[in-house]
């Protein structure tokens, strides 16, 4: 799980629940959403951006669009590694590439692609990515070069 850059990109640890989980004992396809989500979300807590202070300051994080792909299923008790690496840096959205890897044999689960955008919290408007979070990104070195003007 190297970025093209040789920068490892950030990943999250989880484990598999039985609410997570179909009567098979299989992840149900939709959760591994959810791990992509909560490892975009400690991402950005990794940086020192809690998403609460950010509502706080009047915007959100929003996913505009996914796209997944299932390779292998998850079961119940494996433990996860969930990356998040942005790859596309625009003025007011994010491309995150997001990988799902059991963690006990480094099988590929499941793989994404997510845009998220900024937007004002009051309206849903899009706003653009306030600077600190912009630098902080650049600074870890896991986004391509940044699109002026999008």
């Amino acid at each position: 799980m190297h970025a093209q850059n040789g920068v490892q990109p950030y990943a999250h640890r989880c484990r598999v629940y039985y609410e997570d989980t179909d009567a098979g004992g299989i992840v149900y396809y939709v959760n591994y959403l959810k791990f992509m989500e909560r490892a975009r979300t400690e991402r950005l807590r990794d940086l020192g951006f809690a998403q609460s202070a950010l509502v706080g300051e009047g915007l959100l994080f929003v996913v505009h669009s996914a796209e997944a792909r299932y390779h292998a299923p998850a079961r119940l008790d494996d433990e996860l590694l969930v990356s998040a690496q942005v790859i596309e840096l625009n003025r007011a959205s994010l491309r995150f590439r997001q990988q799902v890897r059991r963690v006990v044999d480094d099988v590929l689960l499941c793989e994404g692609q997510f845009l998220v955008a900024c937007v004002r919290a009051d309206n849903l408007k899009p706003r653009a990515i306030p600077e600190s979070l912009r630098t902080a990104f650049a600074e870890q070195a896991d986004a391509g070069p940044a699109k002026a003007g999008e």
